[in-house]
């Protein structure tokens, strides 16, 4: 009798012993990381889409501005905790394909012509633009004149009244900067920041942060993306979104894609099949509608259609470098 108890224990310890080595295994399949450089509501948009859709999986998203995004990747190489990789500019990601997984699987036939980029390793995500931002009741308040170019900006009647994302952190800031060094070439272009700098208040972190600044009435006029700007007029915030007709409006794409050695992993799969069936088309009809894909129905109230974009060539990694090089040596921040 004491034989068949203690065989009996024996067994039970061995189920046990059995079932928690495969909950660990399933545990540690379950989990997805994405290094993501969307903005904050959008990634607290997506996490709460993947907590509904994949209950059983522990996913995570960390907000990583675009340099850090990139470099972070690239120093952590094979090791990386990364699965997914989200909203990182293009140029980044061309510079870093050998991270990537072959997602030649996943068909580009929707897009239109100049987003089918990536070759296999990665696919549009979105693309966004900026744009000059005006409080016109801070403008109204203060007696001031409404710009109508970023040449405008350089009147002292805005001193400590414009804020721009410093290009060296913000992607964001970085395709203003870009769009003027194509438009004007670049002596002019940073003979032009060097001036602005007088009238700037804050060179933001992020691409978020000059809009922010004006909504707080710290400034008067912003350099910062459109479909933010479009967000807070909607919510009837006191702003006029504002064009340079001679520059064109700077934009940027940007994609995602499976950091090699993870395209196997069933969570990882699923995770990003959701993204690329369903997730990357309600980003466009809730907060980024710049067209991407054929057929593209703009969805979101009051967004600018027709954009006049701005001339972007050569916008690569190693052409920002280059730039950003003599940005930070100017000190224009």
């Amino acid at each position: 009798m004491k034989m068949k108890k203690l065989l009996s224990l024996l067994l039970v310890l061995a189920l046990c012993l059995g079932g928690m080595t495969a909950l660990a295994g399933c545990k540690k399949g379950e989990k997805v990381v994405i290094y993501s450089s969307d903005e904050d509501y959008i990634n607290e948009y997506f996490l709460g889409r993947l907590k509904e859709k994949f209950p059983k999986y522990n996913i995570t998203i960390e907000y990583l501005s675009t340099g850090k995004n990139a470099a972070k990747l690239q120093n952590e190489g094979k090791n990386t905790p990364c699965d997914i990789v989200w909203g990182l500019e293009v140029g980044y990601l061309d510079n870093m394909t050998d991270l990537l997984a072959d997602i030649s699987d996943y068909s580009k036939d929707h897009y239109v012509d100049d987003m089918k980029m990536g070759g296999d390793k990665y696919l549009v995500a979105h693309r966004y633009s900026g744009c000059m931002v005006v409080n016109t009741q801070l403008l109204k308040d203060k007696g001031l004149d409404k710009p109508a170019s970023y040449k405008d900006l350089l009147d002292s009647q805005y001193k400590g009244l414009v804020s721009m994302p410093d290009p060296s952190s913000s992607g964001t800031g970085y395709i203003f900067l870009k769009s003027m060094v194509n438009a004007w070439g670049e002596d002019e272009a940073f003979s032009y920041f060097e001036g602005l700098k007088k009238n700037i208040k804050d060179f933001t972190s992020s691409g978020s942060g000059p809009i922010n600044d004006l909504l707080m009435g710290e400034v008067a006029v912003a350099l910062g993306m459109t479909s933010q700007a479009v967000m807070q007029i909607n919510e009837g915030q006191p702003l006029e979104i504002i064009f340079d007709q001679e520059v064109g409006a700077p934009y940027t794409a940007c994609g995602y894609g499976i950091v090699k050695g993870k395209e196997d992993n069933k969570a990882v799969k699923e995770v990003f099949d959701f993204f690329y069936e369903e997730l990357v088309q309600e980003e466009k009809d809730k907060f980024l509608p710049e067209t991407i894909f054929k057929d593209q129905v703009m969805k979101v109230e009051g967004y600018p259609t027709n954009i006049s974009y701005a001339d972007m060539k050569n916008n690569t990694a190693d052409e920002k470098e280059r730039l950003l090089g003599i940005w930070n040596k100017k000190g224009i921040n």
